[in-house]
């Protein structure tokens, strides 16, 4: 199989990774991504969607206080964490924000990349880090094996045979656990494109490590009776009408020689519907421009799903600075960033 397009190639945006230490690039900011996840100034309707979940859906219960930890040795600060997960070698890179407090438990999220990129192109591309900062929880940004995830449909072309990502992301969360001090309530998954993809598969097979899951741009990539979630997960799925790579209905993804066949985009998240057993018809939550969020609140253990359907708009990363060339439009009616931010802190594992 030869790509025409890789899933995410990022203009001008090379990997500084070497030695033991990252520190990364600098980013754009966006306006809408402070403490608060305010609106930007002079805009009423904001970026950030009003979810039901934030007025009190989704943790149902009071939420009790986090853990505390004893003797974790990491620090605030960019790090490359480095370790062996089914005979290769794996790269991260890791955020940890100023206010990072080692005997305190602290949100993690992990952030996925798109076929052809890699971690610091993520940061480049989410702007995740200063949100990470203003709300004090850690993000990941792993590395895939030919900067690719082995997440069904997508993407293994250059991959070595044999990778097992997912038993990559159990050996990445258990380093990042044994340095520093996480909640185990508030694990957290997202990604772009084949990062989203993966994100769907962390969904099906660690539904009793990650709380909720947020993939941008990419849809179910496996047979969905071989998805088999331990419990219902709470899922927020955003993802362009006039996507080239994903397409939005379903069929050949058109940038890619041979084509590949993908899901739509209303099959795999009626699919999380199903399996979250929700009942009932959505609510719109969210609607400026040209995004338009629909939540469905009446779900099995409080497990909202959230479908944010972008007219018009193409595969990138809705609200990013960065436009990945020939692959359509950015939205900028929304903030993905600052949306999923609100959504992982509005469910924790119950």
């Amino acid at each position: 199989m030869r790509w025409v397009v890789g899933i995410l190639v990022v203009a001008a945006c090379g990997d500084a990774v070497s030695g033991t230490t990252h520190v990364s690039p600098p980013l754009a900011p966006l306006d809408a991504r402070d403490a608060s996840l305010a609106p930007a100034s002079g805009d009423d309707a904001g970026q950030v969607p009003v979810l039901a979940s934030d007025a009190g859906g989704g943790g149902g219960d009071a939420e009790p206080a986090p853990p505390t930890c004893s003797g974790k040795t990491g620090s605030a600060g960019d790090r490359l964490l480095t370790l062996t997960s089914g005979a290769f070698a794996r790269d991260s890179l890791l955020h940890v924000p100023p206010s990072y407090d080692p005997a305190a438990g602290a949100m993690l999220v992990l952030n996925f990349h798109g076929f052809g990129s890699n971690g610091p192109e993520q940061v480049l591309l989410t702007g995740m880090n200063p949100v990470a900062d203003a709300r004090g929880f850690l993000v990941a940004y792993p590395d895939g094996l030919g900067n690719g995830w082995n997440a069904g449909d997508c993407c293994t072309e250059a991959q070595p045979s044999g990778v097992d990502d997912v038993q990559f992301v159990r050996d990445l969360l258990a380093l990042v656990e044994s340095q520093y001090c996480v909640d185990p309530r508030r694990v957290y998954a997202t990604g772009f494109s084949n990062g989203g993809f993966m994100t769907h598969r962390l969904g099906c097979a660690m539904a009793d490590t990650f709380a909720a899951i947020a993939p941008i741009s990419g849809v179910l990539g496996i047979p969905r009776d071989t998805c088999r979630p331990s419990r219902p997960v709470p899922v927020l799925d955003m993802h362009g009408t006039a996507d080239p790579v994903v397409p939005y209905d379903g069929g050949p993804a058109l940038k890619l020689l041979p084509p590949i066949q993908f899901r739509s985009v209303d099959t795999t998240v009626s699919f999380w519907r199903s399996a979250d057993s929700c009942l009932g018809a959505p609510d719109v939550v969210y609607a400026k421009g040209d995004a338009t969020c629909v939540l469905w609140s009446d779900c099995g253990g409080g497990a909202d799903v959230e479908q944010c359907t972008l007219s018009g708009d193409g595969h990138q990363w809705p609200g990013s600075s960065v436009v990945v060339p020939g692959l359509g439009n950015v939205s900028t009616s929304i903030d993905a960033t600052a949306a999923i931010a609100a959504w992982f802190f509005a469910h924790p594992m119950p």
